[in-house]
């Protein structure tokens, strides 16, 4: 079974293998009848997955069926086994109009508790229904809901930690009742949702003595960013021996900052150095660039502003590089004036930056990241503009 479903691409009907997999719908493990219902829908499609759902009655096929084939199950909404219901009003209201919200989303509360007795993930399948629809306040709401009630706590939960993966408020709104509802004894679900929601400084700013109180563990501090040791330092005649020796063509310099703020304090570059941080600067984005515009103003002066904002701002946000270029905003100060609505647009957003890392938390700390570098560098710059 797991071979057939490794050559069994998305979209490619093979019949052969589909049959198989309807063979071992039936099969005593669970494990073989979870992946049998995922290669039905993979390699035969709609047809032989709709037709195991009407045939079986083991809820589980049933439900592994649903997921599977997603946004096709949405008309299943009066199905004998809740999983598929709220599975099915999940889909519809999707694609639903404004009007007929109110009604799934009491079709889904009513199914909720019954459902995730076969179904993994409620919580967080439910949220980023909500999430794609920009209803982050209803999301507070429901999370609120779902944590007051011992039946759904763990899918309440799951909702919360995942509204704090996608809203930046979300820790903000959710802290308090995520902590309202812990115990002595807090389980696995409620447990990961405070730790994602201590993620959040301003989370833990405002509600850091309600925090205290729970049994909570935080985010490891290892996953938080690390500058390493202490940095060197050079005088200008070591700097300007140490550039003599790299080629005037040079693409990265890992000590840039101190080398060439040794040789700026001590008097103007060289025509050579001059070259040297001009290709640091412009030749490529990233964190060479980040860290060098800030002292190619210095050399060059405020004519070349426009230059640098016009290479930095667009990096902002980046996930790899965006704090280095924040950084290097806090430095120019003042100068970096023009920058501000970029600034301001990043600082305001509602949802999180879009990063890959290799967990929601870790995406969260590196949006969180950005976020405290933004706010750093707003403050930076106008605390020097301020007359």
């Amino acid at each position: 079974m797991d071979l057939l479903q490794s050559f069994a691409w998305d979209g490619i009907l093979w019949p052969a293998a589909a049959e198989a997999a309807v063979a071992q719908l039936t099969d005593p493990d669970e494990g073989v009848r979870r992946r049998a219902a995922r290669l039905v829908v993979w390699a035969g499609g709609r047809d032989p997955a709709f037709t195991a759902i009407r045939e079986l009655t083991d809820p589980l096929v049933r439900t592994v069926l649903a997921v599977a084939l997603g946004a096709s199950v949405a008309h299943l909404r009066a199905d004998s086994l809740a999983s598929v219901r709220f599975l099915a009003h999940l889909e519809t209201l999707r694609a639903a109009p404004p009007k007929r919200w109110a009604a799934l989303d009491a079709a889904l509360l009513a199914d909720a508790r019954e459902a995730a007795l076969h179904l993994d993930d409620v919580g967080p399948r439910w949220e980023w229904v909500l999430q794609h629809l920009g209803r982050e306040h209803h999301t507070y709401s429901l999370a609120a809901r779902l944590l007051a009630d011992p039946g759904t706590r763990d899918i309440g939960a799951g909702l919360a930690r995942s509204a704090c993966h996608h809203w930046r408020a979300a820790p903000i709104e959710l802290l308090p009742p995520l902590a309202r509802h812990s115990g002595r004894e807090v389980g696995p679900a409620l447990a990961k949702a405070l730790t994602t929601a201590s993620i959040s400084e301003a989370a833990m700013r405002v509600h850091g003595a309600l925090a205290a109180t729970v049994p909570l563990t935080p985010y490891p501090e290892a996953r938080r960013r690390s500058r390493g040791g202490p940095r060197p330092s050079y005088d200008s005649a070591s700097a300007a021996s140490l550039l003599a020796a790299e080629p005037v063509s040079i693409g990265r310099l890992r000590e840039a900052p101190e080398i060439f703020g040794a040789l700026l304090d001590a008097g103007p570059l060289t025509f050579r150095q001059a070259v040297q941080l001009y290709n640091l600067t412009f030749r490529r984005p990233g964190r060479m660039q980040a860290v060098c515009a800030p002292l190619w103003l210095r050399h060059a002066g405020p004519t070349a502003v426009p230059r640098v904002l016009a290479r930095m701002t667009p990096h902002l946000g980046e996930y790899v590089f965006g704090e280095y270029y924040l950084e290097g905003l806090a430095r120019m100060g003042r100068q970096a004036l023009p920058a501000l609505p970029a600034l301001t647009a990043l600082i305001k957003r509602r949802t999180r930056i879009p990063v890959n890392d290799s967990t929601p938390d870790a995406e969260m700390m590196l949006d969180e990241r950005l976020l405290a570098a933004a706010l750093d560098a707003r403050r930076a710059i106008l605390s020097e503009a301020a007359p």
